[in-house]
């Protein structure tokens, strides 16, 4: 048995929704409708706050006169109402404008809505360098500034990675 093909042309008209059905926007509204759409969209996208990192406590775990390997305890806290899952971390640590201590945590960990959650990370630091820099400094200032930098990978959808910066003064050991 042959199997029939449709007449030609057949179909072609069969279909009941045409593109000249559709109502027409006229040019001159296009932009302000996208404008309101775009209004609208960042209306819905959630408002995220910054999370605070915080060092809890630094443990000595080895190291020689020219590395020292630290054990640095952090504090995240979560001002947001949903979960901030952190897929990994990167922090320096500069004194007097020179980094002294990095890090990288490669662990996954989720910090609570509204809440805090701790997390270790090894920073290797060269305190000799921070002392000869002290030392040679010209105006032996009794206040030293440093800068804790990094950024938190976050596994979020509209948010990929938080970057931190927490500054702060310590007294000068050698004054």
């Amino acid at each position: 048995m042959r199997s029939q093909s449709p007449p030609l042309g057949a179909g072609v008209g069969d279909n009941r929704y045409h593109f000249r059905m559709l109502p027409r926007i006229p040019k001159w509204l296009l932009l302000p409708l996208f404008t309101a759409w775009t209004a609208a969209c960042s209306l819905v996208a959630p408002h995220f706050e910054r999370p605070i990192l915080t060092v809890v406590g630094i443990e000595l775990v080895g190291g020689n006169l020219l590395q020292q390997n630290f054990l640095v305890k952090f504090n995240v806290q979560n001002p947001n109402d949903r979960a901030l899952p952190v897929t990994g971390l990167h922090a320096e640590l500069n004194v007097l404008g020179k980094r002294v201590a990095s890090g990288i945590v490669d662990r996954a960990f989720v910090v609570p809505a509204q809440g805090s959650s701790q997390f270790d990370m090894t920073i290797s630091a060269n305190l000799a360098l921070v002392l000869f820099n002290l030392k040679a400094s010209a105006d032996q200032r009794s206040d030293i500034d440093y800068e804790l930098t990094g950024v938190a990978s976050i596994d979020l959808p509209f948010l990929r990675e938080v970057p931190f910066r927490q500054r702060g003064i310590f007294h000068n050991p050698l004054k």
